[in-house]
């Protein structure tokens, strides 16, 4: 199933995979992307309920990047190699 939703998700993996050998990776970095990421859904959500209540096209901007915020979070986090998490957080050098 994992190698399913990795085909599906390619398109974000490939941005943040690059197959070097990882030299700063910490499984916590793993679990905080994963809740940060489930964290901007949480926000994701609430700025949409606040758009439909003020009726203001102009918020969903905000739920459009909070989502994919989220959503590249979550990939990057329970679908991508160790590498990718090292380098979302920024120790790819």
């Amino acid at each position: 199933m994992k190698e399913v939703l990795r085909k599906i998700f390619w398109p974000i993996l490939r941005q943040f995979e690059t197959g070097k050998p990882v030299r700063q990776y910490k499984h916590s970095h793993r679990i905080i992307l994963v809740v940060v990421g489930a964290l901007f859904f949480v926000l994701s959500t609430a700025s949409g309920i606040a758009t439909v209540h003020s009726g203001n096209t102009g918020a969903l901007i905000p739920v459009f990047v909070f989502f994919a915020v989220g959503v590249v979070t979550l990939v990057v986090g329970s679908l991508g190699s160790n590498d990718a998490v090292s380098r979302i957080w920024g120790q790819d050098k």
